[in-house]
């Protein structure tokens, strides 16, 4: 059992590209729920702030991802 769970931090997991994307969600809600949590001055602010910055967050990045691979294609 021991060496079973060892395994898992030693050998990578592989990720396909829509999985790796699927990631950042999570990761992006709770910055924004962290940030919200700092910056609001009445706790009943808090969720409605941070799913607001949370879709801000998640457009920007795949956006920016976008105009990037677009950049690229141009260049290529």
């Amino acid at each position: 059992m021991i060496s079973a769970l060892a395994g898992l931090f030693t050998t990578p997991i592989e990720l396909t590209g829509i999985q790796s994307f699927l990631l950042m969600l999570p990761l992006c809600l709770s910055i924004a729920i962290v940030y919200k949590t700092t910056r609001c001055r009445n706790l009943r602010d808090v969720p409605v702030a941070a799913l607001v910055l949370w879709v801000t967050i998640v457009a920007g990045m795949y956006a920016v991802g976008f105009g990037l691979w677009l950049v690229f294609e141009i260049m290529v």
